[in-house]
């Protein structure tokens, strides 16, 4: 597989990482401008842009990464449910055996 079809199919995973690694830089950033400067006063906007956007960025990255897992997921489970739902006709399926007892006592009982 070439990097650029990988990068199509997986482009969720792509901007999470893209996310997080710009949250680390915005921190680094943010404590270099910190450390150069003794004066509370000049220290607070590295605080609030570097330091707050920073772990925005992170935690949106985190958060991109995991619904990509879990898309993932959900296509595995949609391709389980196509599979049993053409079982389902199949001779390998027995649809009496399938159905609680009480539920086969009355389809039964109705016919």
């Amino acid at each position: 597989m070439s990097l650029g079809r990988w990068l199509q199919t997986q482009w969720d995973r792509v901007v999470a990482v893209g996310l997080v690694a710009a949250g680390i830089v915005a921190l680094v950033c943010g404590w270099f401008g910190i450390s150069h400067t003794p004066y509370p006063a000049e220290q607070l906007p590295y605080i609030l842009s570097a330091g707050i956007g920073g772990l925005l960025l992170v935690s949106i990255g985190a958060t991109s990464w995991l619904s990509a897992d879990l898309r993932d997921e959900w296509r595995k489970l949609d391709a389980i449910d196509d599979t049993l739902h053409e079982l389902v006709g199949s001779p390998l399926v027995d649809l009496d055996a399938l159905l609680p007892q009480p539920e086969r006592q009355a389809s039964e009982a109705s016919v």
